[in-house]
């Protein structure tokens, strides 16, 4: 028996095939993600060194909570610049209630004070600070070779003080004019400590009254025999309290007296009242009456004043 042979074209049989694979597979479209951009950057501008003592010396030493610490900061800036520093130290001591005398005689300070023009100025404002107890900072002073000198010694020495500095504590007894300069009458002052006993606790009184009576017989020229009566009273009073020594500065005329010139007339230096004086010495003259050949003859120092300050009640040692 002949069996047919069943034949499918070529054509037939792919397109089978193609039909099954897109049965049983799904097509899939990619699409492109946008690519995530970084995120910007943030750079923070460094901000700006305050300014510095001599650009703003006021907004300086606002900075610091009192005059030891910036003192500390000048310091630090005098290690970076010694002009900076300068200008630092300055506005502490002529800005804030500056009284820090031995740190500033001592470390960087102590050339600057001896070369500078102004420093002489800066340190007779300190000594007012501290009170103007002008006879022990002086001594202080000079054990650090600082060339400023008293009064006293200038007028034993004339010659070799003359042109010098000298610091005084004085209180102005006249003011007169000499051609266009006024000219001053200066008394000299030095500060002393007087003691006293200040009571500080509550008293006791003891109070104690004694009477006697009687009778007395006897005869008296006046009024014959008789009989006399009456008491005695005696009274005996205490107090107790407890005090302990106060200390009182007082100002004291110390003798000598000094013409202090002035490049202008000055309101605010006033008559009666204490000032610490920073003057060069220009020498001595003699008082009217005397005679240039009379070495006894009296004389009196002259002064150029280059500043005063008014001196602080509370002095610090």
């Amino acid at each position: 028996m002949h069996h047919p042979s069943w034949s499918l074209p070529t054509w037939a049989l792919l397109g089978s095939l193609a039909a099954g694979c897109a049965a049983s597979h799904s097509h899939v479209t990619w699409s492109d993600v946008p690519s995530r951009e970084p995120a910007p950057i943030v750079t923070r501008t460094p901000e700006a060194p305050p300014p510095g003592a001599k650009e703003d010396p006021k907004g300086f030493v606002a900075r610091f909570p009192n005059p030891a610490v910036c003192e500390a900061a000048a310091r630090r800036l005098q290690a970076e610049s010694r002009e900076e520093g300068w200008a630092a130290i300055k506005a502490c001591i002529e800005l804030t209630p500056f009284t820090q005398m031995r740190a500033l005689l001592s470390g960087p300070w102590n050339e600057d004070l001896r070369m500078r023009p102004e420093a002489a100025s800066l340190i007779a404002r300190v000594v007012a600070q501290r009170g103007g107890s002008v006879r022990g900072e002086l001594q202080y002073l000079q054990e650090q070779k600082i060339p400023i000198f008293s009064l006293a010694s200038a007028v034993d020495r004339p010659d070799t003080y003359k042109g010098r500095y000298v610091l005084l504590r004085a209180q102005v007894a006249d003011q007169r004019s000499e051609g266009e300069k006024p000219t001053v009458w200066l008394v000299e002052h030095a500060l002393s400590s007087v003691e006293t006993n200040m009571s500080v606790g509550s008293g006791e009184s003891f109070d104690t009254t004694t009477t006697t009576s009687g009778d007395l017989n006897g005869q008296t020229q006046l009024t014959g025999p008789g009989q006399l009566g009456g008491s005695v009273s005696t009274r005996e009073e205490s107090f107790a309290s407890t005090t302990r020594k106060h200390y009182d500065n007082i100002s004291d005329e110390t003798g000598r007296e000094a013409l202090g010139r002035l490049p202008n007339a000055d309101p605010f230096l006033e008559a009666r009242r204490d000032y610490v004086i920073l003057a060069r010495f220009d020498g001595v003259r003699l008082t009217s009456g005397g005679a240039d050949d009379d070495s006894e003859a009296p004389r009196i120092p002259v002064l150029t004043i280059v500043s005063y300050h008014a001196p602080q009640e509370l002095v610090v040692y």
